[in-house]
């Protein structure tokens, strides 16, 4: 089930899952805001139910994935997701379709992890090195282009092709993998063909070093992602702001994700960046003040250039994180659950502290945006402590 040909297979799902979640998740705002009259403060409260149920069931999905098979899992995924916006489709109240992002979730929490651990299993170092960066480039091109043309769909085919188009998707990828496992089973005898472990090379580096930057990735990542789930939720209200439309929010906003996508491509060529602290280190400190700029400057320009700086650097910051979960263990369902959950934490930390500072502090527009930055510094000083730490 690890062979190269298999694994295209497998960066095919991924891509379609990419487009099919980046376009339900990251527009589900702008629903929620045309439809039911959603502002920033009920957005960013979204933003962190869905990292919260992500944050528990993404470290499950990783280990059901180990335990039960990479194809259990996805196929699990897939037909929950299905469920859920086939659900979602005829639903016509807020609390409806909250109960229906939440289940949504639940579902996707069982494909990124095993597809992780898909594309990674039964390589050398180099071999991860390679896989990771395809798979990078993989779902980071789909989710941009999603995000770029998903105002565009949402303006012209109505706000239920919201959940029709990624009911669709699924469908395709429910039978792709169906068919991929078939074939799996085929080229292996069925005892081997859910876990084959892999050969580990000699790693070029002391155990205690590689295990500092994993503490490292697996920290900053999070909040990274506390900075992107909390611009995902009120890009809405930066588009309102600066007078934008659906479809010009997806051209104008989606600008990181291209500049995430070009970062993904220099790091998988160029692995100078491998276990050297200073490039995570400033990529974290430009992270912050681009993130601020997104929020507080007025100014459409300021906002493309600092999105454009911004997605290089969480671009780091994310492939450090997923090469360094790769690059160390055997159980990399388990380590890819681990990675996702990270995540999750980051997408439930940031919003909630935006959210509840505007409900807090409601008479100062800019709260939110001044309260997860000071968040994203004491991200900084645990970075530096477990660097000190471990050296």
């Amino acid at each position: 089930m690890f062979s190269r040909r298999l694994k295209s297979g497998y960066f095919v799902l991924e891509g379609l899952n990419s487009f099919a979640t980046v376009y339900y998740f990251y527009y589900f705002y702008f629903f929620m805001q045309t439809v039911y009259g959603f502002g920033n403060k009920a957005n960013l409260a979204l933003a962190a139910l869905n990292g919260a149920v992500y944050a528990v069931m993404a470290w499950q999905g990783g280990n059901f994935a180990q335990r039960f098979g990479y194809f259990t899992a996805l196929k699990t995924g897939f037909v929950i997701m299905m469920g859920a916006l086939a659900v979602g489709s005829q639903v016509h109240s807020a609390g409806g379709h909250i109960v229906v992002m939440a289940v949504t979730v639940v579902g996707m929490c069982f494909t990124w992890p095993t597809l992780e651990a898909l594309v990674s299993e039964g390589e050398t170092r180099a071999g991860v090195q390679r896989m990771v960066g395809i798979y990078n480039m993989t779902w980071a091109g789909a989710g941009a282009v999603s995000y770029f043309i998903g105002g565009a769909m949402l303006e012209k085919l109505g706000p239920r092709s919201l959940f029709y188009v990624p009911v669709g998707i699924q469908i395709i990828q429910l039978s792709l993998t169906l068919w991929l496992e078939s074939q799996a089973r085929k080229a292996a005898p069925a005892s081997v063909t859910e876990s084959a472990p892999s050969v580990p090379d000699p790693h070029p580096h002391p155990a205690a070093m590689t295990k500092v930057f994993l503490r490292l990735a697996w920290l900053a990542n999070p909040f990274a992602y506390i900075a992107i789930n909390t611009l995902i939720a009120v890009i809405p209200g930066v588009a309102k702001r600066m007078d934008l439309s659906t479809m010009l929010a997806g051209f104008c906003c989606s600008i990181w994700c291209f500049s995430r996508l070009g970062a993904f491509f220099v790091l998988w060529r160029w692995n100078g960046w491998h276990y050297r602290f200073r490039w995570l280190l400033v990529s974290y400190l430009v992270m912050v003040g681009t993130f601020a700029a997104i929020l507080l400057v007025p100014n459409l320009a300021v906002l493309i250039l600092a999105e454009i700086i911004f997605g290089c650097v969480a671009g780091l910051i994310y492939y450090s994180s997923l090469f360094y979960s790769m690059d160390l263990g055997d159980t990399k369902g388990e380590h890819g659950g681990i990675h996702e959950a990270a995540i999750g934490l980051g997408n439930f930390a940031g919003p909630a502290v935006g959210a509840a500072s505007l409900y807090f502090l409601p008479q100062y527009a800019n709260s939110g945006a001044f309260a997860v930055s000071g968040l994203l510094l004491l991200g900084l000083g645990g970075l530096l402590a477990i660097w000190h730490k471990g050296t």
